[in-house]
């Protein structure tokens, strides 16, 4: 799962985790420490998939504050994900963000390896869904290890700007091939919860960008939230045009218990593509003693086709635990 419904409260980069457990304190010197560990027994969407054990989560997110006086911060984070070390019976660790930077007043300036703007974009609910992407902006990238962020926080808009120094790491993990520059803007007018993102991406070695459009919106109805995205990215290398679609609901059961619904499509004008569109439920249960546990299950199907077979109903189950 991505994230929960829009939030204009975003977490900016200088805040750390809401969830953070605050472990030393003093004389302006901030240290927090939060993880989240999420196993789940998942049997995916496909043709003859067999159900396994998959690790979603295995974090550990470092967060370091100093208070500079006059309403200025310095601050610096660095996380680690175990979760391919995991499965993938491997040593070591994967280095997923590790940047610095000062905080003034509703603005933070960061630099390093971390998440471009347009990852604060979309709305979708699902635990799993593996047959399109999330949005257009998670298929064409949102994190790099030359990143330069500029957040803003107001009373009621949430603004993010990035910018991803050309390079040409090109490895198969990074995802930075080439130069990006993101804008993400979420505003919240009594129930209702408006996001827009921007991304212009330069590859390494194209000569045209590749540019991708959000919009999406969020509203509280009480009984339930209900939200809708749509995305779009015009690849002016190939003139392909590609379109996606989220509409999500979340209905809250019980103090302790939500269930979401929701689906996805996604659309190109590719040669030969034919859209996909996915479907998916599942329900999560908060222990009231301690609502940062939960368990949590969730099916999902497809009209994707592999080798003109039609793909199998997947479902999973698992628990998730977080700090």
């Amino acid at each position: 799962m991505k994230k929960l419904l829009l939030a204009v409260a975003v977490s900016s980069v200088a805040a750390g985790s809401a969830n953070a457990a605050t472990v030393y304190e003093k004389d302006g010197f901030t240290y927090k420490l939060n993880g989240d560990f999420q196993v789940q027994m998942r049997q995916a969407i496909g043709v003859d998939e067999r159900a396994e054990v998959e690790y979603d989560d295995l974090e550990l997110k470092n967060y370091v504050s100093y208070d500079l006086g006059n309403g200025l911060t310095g601050f610096g984070r660095v996380d680690f994900g175990f979760k391919k070390a995991a499965e993938d019976d491997q040593r070591g660790s994967n280095l997923e963000e590790s940047y610095v930077g000062l905080k003034y007043g509703v603005a933070s300036f960061s630099f390093g390896k971390q998440n471009f703007a347009s990852d604060e974009f979309g709305i979708e609910e699902a635990y799993e869904v593996k047959t399109i992407d999330e949005d257009r902006f998670d298929a064409t990238g949102t994190d790099g290890d030359d990143t330069v962020r500029i957040d803003v926080e107001l009373d009621n808009v949430y603004i993010a700007a990035s910018h991803e120094m050309k390079s040409a790491d090109t490895g198969a993990d990074d995802g930075i091939d080439g130069e990006y520059y993101d804008l993400f803007v979420s505003t919240k007018l009594v129930g209702l919860e408006l996001a827009a993102a921007y991304q212009q991406a330069r590859r390494y070695g194209k000569a045209d960008s590749q540019d991708t459009y959000g919009v999406s919106a969020s509203y509280d109805f009480g009984f339930m939230n209900l939200a809708a995205d749509y995305s779009l990215t015009d690849d002016n290398n190939t003139d392909v045009e590609t379109k996606q679609y989220n509409v999500a609901a979340v209905f809250p059961v019980a103090s302790t218990t939500d269930v979401a619904v929701g689906m996805g499509n996604k659309d190109s004008d590719a040669t030969g593509y034919e859209d996909v569109t996915e479907w998916y439920a599942n329900v999560t249960y908060k222990f009231p003693q301690a609502k940062n546990v939960r368990v949590f299950a969730e099916v999902a199907d497809s009209d994707l086709k592999k080798n003109n077979k039609e793909v199998d109903m997947g479902m999973l189950a698992g628990l998730r635990v977080k700090f």
